[in-house]
């Protein structure tokens, strides 16, 4: 950038002595800069090709690809910014079409740093996409070249980054809608891009065709942008909440206990118990159950039963009987749930004792009282339907 001050500064001067040799060359500096940062920009293009179409993202090959693209990418900016290809002073008219695509750096970077494997700086990888893809649509505002939505979803998200989604999460029915709005969009966005790249001819012969190309894929790549910053939120999230990782000490080396057990040496791989004390494993279990707040720090059961449930572990899949016959039928006696009396012992009359006058009075009512309603009721009295 010196050296294209420099070289400027001396054509001023020479010009007064009508020699033009000196603007030439800063020209040809300035070009060899543009020149660098295409053929930069075309080899991290090409990594990122290979990398989208390899499937064994864990092996370290792939990470070793991941990370030069990235490489690659974070050179492009520094070049760009050098040169000062994107100012802010500037429309969107003003930036070339051959230009548009360097706008996209900072969303290959993040894109390309969500990739890269290693639950140790899990975190701290999140937090560098998440301020990339900042970087990425704070410059296209610059330029006004975000859509209305987008534009008040990036309005949305500066307010709260944290919790940002792309739709309410108030109404149910509201966030529903605009995922299926922002779903048509996107799918609409992609379908052009694939019909535009199927046609590079018009590309090539025309120019409004190709910026009109450039400025689909910003959108496209745009509505990804969102998305993944909802992610990113989601995931920090939940790693806020996860219990702090052990000492590298507690997992390199066995408990005292267990060396005493062995008089001080490690015991047999080969005998040695999978399972680890529950002290270890409740590690994360420490500290409040709740914040100030009422939040829940740690995950929780709400239940007495402890020995319970470790008792039933080894039962069997099906449920067992809580109480035997003679007890449910019991239960369904006092409950009124059967009928007393019916079947061949019903026939049986009871024998009434002889000695007992009190029940032969009542026998005898009885009958008396039954022989008098059959002598007023004679056998098909009440039929009056189908007397003849």
């Amino acid at each position: 950038m010196y050296m294209y001050q420099a070289s400027v500064v001396m054509s001023i001067e020479l010009r007064s002595e009508g020699t033009t040799t000196i603007t030439t060359e800063a020209t040809s500096i300035m070009s060899d800069e543009s020149r660098s940062l295409r053929s930069v920009y075309t080899e991290a293009e090409e990594k990122r090709t290979a990398i989208e179409s390899s499937a064994y993202s864990n092996s370290s090959t792939f990470q070793e690809n991941l990370l030069a693209a990235i490489h690659l990418y974070e050179e492009c900016v520094i070049i760009a910014n050098r040169v000062a290809l994107f100012s802010p002073n500037e429309s969107l008219e003003d930036i070339a079409t051959a230009d548009l695509q360097f706008l996209l750096l900072n969303y290959h970077i993040a894109e390309l740093i969500l990739r890269i494997n290693g639950q140790q700086h899990r975190k701290a990888n999140l937090q560098r996409a998440q301020q990339t893809y900042e970087r990425y649509l704070k410059q296209l505002d610059q330029y006004d070249i975000l859509g209305k939505d987008d534009a008040a979803l990036l309005e949305q998200y500066q307010d709260s980054p944290n919790t940002f989604s792309t739709a309410s999460t108030v109404d149910a029915a509201a966030r529903r809608d605009a995922k299926i709005k922002r779903f048509r969009a996107e799918k609409a966005l992609k379908q052009k891009l694939e019909y535009m790249r199927r046609n590079p001819s018009v590309l090539q012969n025309d120019e409004a065709a190709a910026r009109e190309l450039h400025l689909t894929e910003l959108a496209f790549c745009t509505h990804q942008t969102f998305q993944a910053l909802e992610s990113v939120g989601q995931e920090l999230h939940i790693l806020s909440l996860a219990p702090p990782s052990p000492p590298p000490d507690s997992t390199t080396h066995l408990p005292q206990d267990a060396r005493e057990r062995n008089g001080g040496r490690n015991p047999d791989p080969s005998t040695a118990r999978l399972d680890a004390p529950l002290s270890h494993l409740s590690a994360g279990m420490r500290g409040p159950l709740l914040d100030t707040k009422g939040k829940p720090l740690r995950p929780f059961t709400l239940t007495s039963k402890r020995q319970e449930f470790a008792n039933g572990v080894f039962r069997p899949d099906h449920s067992l009987p809580t109480m035997s016959i003679d007890e449910y039928l019991e239960e369904e006696r006092k409950r009124g749930g059967m009928i007393e009396g019916g079947g061949p012992q019903s026939a049986v009359k009871a024998q009434v004792d002889e000695d007992d006058v009190e029940a032969a009075d009542r026998e005898t009512m009885k009958a008396r009282e039954w022989d008098e309603y059959v002598e007023v009721n004679p056998k098909g009295s009440g039929n009056t339907l189908n007397r003849g």
